[in-house]
């Protein structure tokens, strides 16, 4: 496992945007893990998740596209980070754009915050984390109805490695639906791999029990391929 992603998910952790309890996913799971993005709260923070969003879209998608698009409210915050990371890491300007959920009718109108999106434009979509595919279905229209636009991928923080709404994973549906190739910082086998029976800050974080809740949640809402 390459270092930056053994460092995302200490870091996740650190900020407590990484949780193992008892949950309910926006889908409507139940589930013994969560991800919630909202707790990235500081500058310092955000700088740093910039960063390790910067290195999985450069692996991925290289940094041959114009916008990084963030998908309200989550989205905005996240595209903002990681375009400033990727301008400081790897000297490239890509713009940054959301959408806003109410569209402004004076002042800077429209629906879009940030860069507007042209024509030709290639477009790498930037969310937290990804279920079951529910909200790309809301973002691709907003960003092809801006004109002939060519959305390349997303990028998200985790892959939580579960089905969408047939038996592929979220993430597999997403790039066959839409053509969309897709990745994450980090997968949850990652995570898992990383932190189960291994003591960090003095504390087993994934021990034999929860280790058996996960197997048993990926039991039923695991890719079943």
């Amino acid at each position: 496992m390459d270092a930056y992603k053994k460092e995302f998910i200490e870091f996740m952790v650190d900020c407590q945007v990484l949780k193992f309890g008892d949950f309910v996913t926006k889908s409507g799971r139940k589930t013994p893990f969560f991800v919630n993005t909202g707790f990235y709260r500081t500058g310092a923070q955000l700088r740093k998740l910039g960063g390790y969003y910067a290195e999985a879209i450069k692996e991925k998608f290289g940094l041959d596209f114009d916008v990084l698009f963030g998908p309200a409210y989550k989205g905005i915050p996240l595209s903002v980070a990681a375009t400033i990371a990727i301008s400081e890491k790897y000297d490239t300007d890509i713009r940054y754009c959301s959408n806003r959920k109410e569209v402004k009718d004076h002042g800077d109108k429209g629906i879009l915050l940030g860069s507007p999106i042209n024509d030709g434009d290639k477009v790498v979509i930037i969310e937290d984390v990804t279920t079951a595919g529910t909200s790309i279905e809301e973002t691709l229209p907003i960003i092809k109805a801006q004109g002939n636009v060519d959305p390349i991928g997303l990028v998200v923080s985790v892959d939580r490695m579960e089905r969408g709404k047939g038996t592929k994973s979220a993430l597999s549906e997403i790039e066959e639906k839409y053509g969309l190739k897709t990745t994450a910082i980090v997968t949850m086998a990652e995570v898992v791999e990383h932190l189960y029976n291994k003591e960090y800050k003095g504390k087993v974080i994934i021990d034999d029990k929860l280790k058996a809740a996960i197997d048993a949640y990926y039991e039923q809402y695991g890719v079943k391929e």
